[in-house]
């Protein structure tokens, strides 16, 4: 499923316009973008919980040259499943 046909489920299920369903879709990705931007986790009761891991910097090799390289520690967003979710992908 992309956007699209989510904004046109979320509009079908909700009884609201296609636009309104975009603009919620949008509006919850910006919202839990800025809340892992600042550290912040995002926890759905049920649904699934947001929240960012951080990697420590390590070495790797350039597969073009077998070359090491140093590859930069990064702060990741992760998503965790939660009960009622995996039961209901089961």
């Amino acid at each position: 499923m992309n956007k699209s046909e989510l904004v046109e489920l979320i509009a079908e299920k909700a009884d609201i316009s296609k636009a309104k369903a975009a603009l919620a879709v949008d509006a919850f990705t910006a919202g839990v973008a800025d809340a892992l931007a600042k550290g912040d986790e995002v926890a759905l009761v049920g649904f699934g919980t947001f929240t960012t891991a951080k990697r420590e910097a390590r070495k790797g090799r350039n597969p073009a040259t077998g070359k090491e390289i140093t590859i930069a520690a990064a702060t990741l967003p992760k998503f965790r499943p939660g009960k009622a979710l995996k039961d209901a992908v089961k």
